[in-house]
């Protein structure tokens, strides 16, 4: 008895350390890998977001996987880098001479139009303090001094923000390019991991994920990619004061789900006050026409099976942009949506029967 329980205990010890060190290496790698987690987890929710196009490209070329990624990843970045380069080089000089000039009260603010008196409700207060802040900015910015301090370090924080932002980017793309030229190895694997976790479900699990991924990337952040690069290049062709800054606001607000009107009414009234009525009515139009588009875009993006709400998609842009800076903005509402769309079908299988997973 005694003996039996000695091998037991032996048992239970080298069960115990053998595990200890799995523990201690898998926690070891992960403290490795995580300054580059963000990254990994972009790249491949981009490769994900563009199998399709890669797949057709690679049949194009009689299935030549390697050369298909590297096409696909060159375009992709020549046709996503160079717009928001153009954009961004504006939002960084901008943001970085805007807030520098506020920090050291150097800043001049042109006087306003006699037109914006006439606005409704506000016209008059924000005539007031346009004026005072135009004719004495000195005194204003001493009435104001913490706000602007506060606003000048935020203005320098988003322009460097932006520049990691970018340069992450890039990154993922590069990342996302690896693991497509992967596939044929990557695929399988997901899937037997997938089968191993959820067993027979495993195959529907992976496809859920595939078109929710696919989805929310293409119809959240694809929409509020095109938002933002239209908007910024109207406010950049009736030269906007920070145009680039404003984009960049827009695509934010776009993600997060903000209706656009929020800031394109703003700007529109701006213009008025400055511009032309026809070139304003031009813009004004081309402003609201870019802001409403997600109400036609939307459901034929994400018409595909998905429904996360928008309130899922809000909290994870902002959690994600909280936790992992640019970079987050884009995969926190990815993954809150995907696990807001797993936990319901799997509420749903659980309804089903007893055994379903």
């Amino acid at each position: 008895m005694s003996q039996t329980h000695n091998k037991a205990v032996d048992q239970s010890v080298e069960i115990a350390l053998r595990l200890g060190i799995v523990i201690l290496i898998l926690a070891w790698c992960f403290q490795i890998l995580s300054p580059f987690i963000s990254l990994i987890l972009w790249g491949a929710i981009i490769a994900v977001s563009i199998n399709t196009p890669f797949l057709k490209l690679s049949k194009k070329l009689n299935g030549n996987k390697k050369r298909a990624s590297a096409l696909i990843t060159v375009g992709t970045i020549a046709a996503i880098i160079i717009p928001v380069i153009l954009l961004s080089g504006s939002l960084i000089d901008e943001a970085s001479s805007l807030g520098k000039q506020i920090k050291l009260g150097t800043l001049e603010i042109p006087p306003p139009s006699e037109s914006v008196q006439s606005w409704p409700l506000v016209g008059e207060k924000v005539y007031t303090t346009w004026s005072e802040s135009s004719n004495d900015l000195s005194d204003f910015a001493k009435k104001h001094s913490e706000q602007l301090k506060i606003i000048g370090h935020k203005l320098v924080a988003i322009a460097t923000a932006v520049s990691s932002g970018i340069f992450q980017f890039l990154i993922s793309m590069i990342i996302a390019g690896v693991f497509l030229a992967n596939v044929s190895s990557i695929s399988p694997a997901m899937k037997r991991f997938m089968n191993r976790l959820a067993g027979d479900k495993g195959d529907d699990i992976l496809t859920l994920t595939t078109a929710t991924i696919q989805s929310i990337t293409v119809g959240v952040i694809g929409i509020a990619f095109i938002q933002g690069l239209l908007s910024g290049i109207a406010m950049m062709a009736v030269d906007i004061p920070g145009a680039g800054l404003l984009a960049f606001l827009i695509f934010v607000t776009a993600i997060a789900q903000i209706p656009g009107l929020l800031l394109a009414i703003p700007i529109v009234i701006y213009e008025f006050s400055v511009a032309e009525p026809t070139v304003a009515i031009i813009f004004g139009i081309w402003m609201i026409l870019v802001a409403m588009c997600d109400v036609v875009l939307k459901p034929l993006l994400l018409g595909r099976g998905v429904n996360a709400p928008m309130l899922v998609i809000l909290l994870g842009a902002i959690g994600g942009m909280i936790l992992s800076g640019v970079v987050g903005l884009f995969t926190g509402s990815v993954i809150l949506a995907l696990g807001y769309t797993l936990f319901q079908a799997w509420l749903k299988n659980t309804e089903s029967g007893p055994t379903s997973v």
